[in-house]
């Protein structure tokens, strides 16, 4: 486990690391389980279940806010028309709905701490 101050030198990451790297649901259960010690599968139950609520909270149309991060908001697009670009054959694109994530200003200061 890296220590709390190699932890925000860029040069500390381990390779797949820092900037440019994607997370996973695995590392974000790797995480938990170093950090608050339950074991692996508590820490995967915890995971799975926060992930099953915010899905199950957002399919209903209702909006998440988390504190400090930020906004998930479902939103609806209306139906228009559209082309096809290979034929140029207008066409209707149907209505659906579209999650959108709005960082709040305590995630975008500490992304960019000098701004």
């Amino acid at each position: 486990m890296r220590s709390a101050s190699n932890r925000d030198s860029v040069a500390a990451w381990p390779q797949g690391e820092g900037p440019g790297a994607t997370m996973t649901k695995a590392e974000i259960v790797e995480r938990v389980y170093e950090k608050i010690g339950f074991s692996k599968k508590e820490a995967s139950d915890v995971v799975e279940s926060i992930f099953e609520i915010l899905k199950r909270t957002l399919e209903q149309g209702e909006k998440v806010k988390i504190s400090g991060f930020g906004n998930f908001v479902v939103n609806r697009k209306r139906a228009r028309k559209g082309r096809n670009p290979q034929t140029g054959a207008e066409i209707v694109i149907s209505g659906r709905r579209v999650l959108t994530f709005k960082a709040s200003q305590v995630l975008k200061k500490s992304m960019n701490p000098e701004s």
